[in-house]
């Protein structure tokens, strides 16, 4: 990468215990990302605006810390582990060059592993052949790695102050599932689903706000259905020393346009309300705080 891979904002204002990241909404595509896919096509792969409509500045204002991958998911997906791909999509590491032991999840069986192999919506080859090993590992080394261990860092630090975080993984969904989706081509999504893995990933209490929240703002919100949360809700989260992370999912179509992926009539609405969700954590932290 000849930029950055990441930004962080307020950590340096941190004043609560609450981090929020979004992996996937990184708009800079490398020099050296040599897919054969259509780019309009490879964009549906973006959570577009999801940094933007979790407002930068409000972040700051209420004392979160928000990290965000500047790199595409379709490049590499922060939200995998780097041992999910599978090795029979890779070149032959005759020099020894990867240093990661894969063990692949449905989701690399699916073509949206570490290194996405399937454009969507349809899920058409990415790449004209297999990935080199020295590909894999250069995204790896300067996308993934510097990702996760910023937000280890941040979680670190978080919970050494404060003796708790609570961590909310920000992500966007189609309207309908895709044929690269685990449900079947079609079936539609409701505004929001919050993930927590069936409540290994966080205390009942942090879930039940942000979907109490979102349903008092008229939404229709759906708990770990069709989304649990994936590698960043589950690796460095432990509810029984209080360190919390959940997913939250919000449909596309609230937002902007699927296809053209330009900003739609409702973007200032799920702005605001978002704004709300995220002033109720506050309010809520404090009050945990104080009690």
């Amino acid at each position: 990468m000849d930029k950055k891979a990441i930004t962080i904002l307020g950590e340096d204002s941190q004043s609560i215990p609450l981090i929020l990241d979004s992996p996937h909404s990184g708009t800079y595509y490398p020099d050296d990302f040599h897919h054969q896919a259509d780019f309009m096509k490879l964009r549906q792969a973006e959570d577009t605006y999801v940094d933007e409509l979790f407002d930068f500045e409000n972040i700051e204002k209420i004392g979160a810390t928000f990290l965000r991958a500047e790199f595409p998911r379709s490049y590499i997906d922060a939200n995998r582990s780097e041992k999910d791909f599978s090795p029979e999509d890779l070149e032959a590491d005759s020099n020894g060059i990867c240093d990661i032991q894969f063990s692949p999840s449905v989701k690399s069986k699916l073509g949206i592993g570490l290194i996405w192999l399937r454009v969507p919506p349809d899920g058409e080859p990415m790449y004209a052949g297999k990935i080199h090993p020295s590909v894999l590992m250069h995204r790896v080394n300067t996308c993934h790695r510097p990702y996760h261990q910023a937000l280890q860092r941040i979680m670190d630090k978080t919970y050494k102050q404060h003796g708790k975080f609570y961590h909310l993984n920000c992500h966007s969904m189609q309207n309908h599932a895709s044929a690269m989706s685990e449900q079947p081509k079609g079936t539609s999504r409701p505004d929001f689903v919050i993930g927590d893995r069936d409540g290994t990933s966080s205390e009942k209490e942090f879930r039940d706000v942000i979907v109490s929240c979102l349903k008092s703002l008229d939404y229709d919100v759906s708990v770990n259905d069709p989304y649990k949360g994936v590698e960043l809700v589950s690796a460095y989260s432990n509810p029984q020393i209080h360190k919390n992370s959940i997913q939250i999912e919000i449909n596309r179509r609230l937002y902007m346009d699927e296809v053209t992926r330009e900003k739609n009539n409702g973007f200032s609405s799920v702005k605001k309300n978002l704004k709300e969700l995220l002033q109720e954590l506050r309010n809520w932290i404090i009050k945990k705080q104080g009690s």
